[in-house]
């Protein structure tokens, strides 16, 4: 009993992406919806959403903003809802729509994958593909102000 348990710890602990990982290939995952053709090289930001949660009503604006400023340096934005029903998916975008990339995890894989408990959830994946920063919700221009930093910096690395 007290293995097993052990083994339930260990597993959980290693359960969810974390700095340095390696994002898997997004087009793999089943993900409903067009993935933006060529990310290798870019800096990502994916963000876990979904359409009843208010954090994430107040991270569209931001994102939407990030990607106008930074989109042509090399940011591309995946936003993954998480909605079971499309049609809730479409109703929240239609009332906010954005630019970059949305797609639909109705499947749960990729956010269990990545172990996402809190919405909205992002991670920064720098030009070679690891995992670099997480966000655990969005709390306003605190966020915005990390998001940027972040973002300035993988912008400058290179792969």
């Amino acid at each position: 009993m007290l293995a097993l348990a052990f083994v339930a710890l260990t597993l959980a602990a290693l359960a969810g992406w974390k700095s340095g990982d390696v994002l898997p290939d997004l087009s793999a995952q089943g993900l409903e919806g067009k993935l933006p053709e060529d990310m290798k090289g870019k800096v990502l930001l994916v963000d876990f959403w979904a359409s009843w949660c208010q954090p994430c009503a107040e991270s569209f604006p931001v994102l939407e903003e990030l990607h106008k400023k930074y989109a042509a340096e090399g940011l591309v934005i995946v936003a993954v809802s998480a909605d079971e029903k499309k049609a809730d998916m479409e109703k929240f975008l239609k009332k906010r729509p954005v630019t970059f990339c949305v797609v639909r995890d109705a499947a749960q894989k990729l956010v269990g994958q990545a172990d996402v408990n809190t919405m909205p959830t992002s991670f920064l994946i720098d030009r070679a593909g690891k995992v670099r920063f997480l966000h655990d919700g969005f709390h306003g221009a605190e966020t915005k102000k990390k998001y940027v930093a972040e973002i300035e910096t993988l912008l400058k690395e290179k792969p």
